[in-house]
């Protein structure tokens, strides 16, 4: 399970916003997000992470997309589950498997 976020989805997209406006106003992107990391007292990385991965999301920036970590998490965690299934039904094989072998054992 994720750890719980400490800022609110609604705060990290106005952040985000504030930074490509700030950029496109100014034309500089040195400084931007420090600046506006500030003002909103959010921590200066944190919203550095928050616009490298919405550069990504809007494919300014090669990376793995929002929508395509999600949708390999969740394919992962279906392979997790087949293969404990599986695991489950070999053993459930050889139990019976041994059930009906007709040599007696040794």
């Amino acid at each position: 399970m994720p750890a719980p976020r400490k800022y609110p989805d609604e705060l990290r997209e106005r952040a985000v916003r504030m930074v490509f406006e700030v950029r496109q106003q100014t034309g500089q992107a040195t400084g931007t997000i420090a600046r506006v990391a500030d003002q909103l007292g959010v921590h200066c990385e944190a919203l550095r992470g928050w616009v490298r991965q919405a550069e990504i999301d809007a494919q300014q920036r090669p990376g793995t997309s929002t929508a395509d970590a999600q949708r390999i998490a969740e394919l992962e965690r279906e392979v997790r589950e087949l293969r404990r299934a599986n695991d489950i039904l070999k053993a459930a094989a050889t139990f019976f498997a041994k059930e009906l072998d007709p040599r007696p054992p040794r």
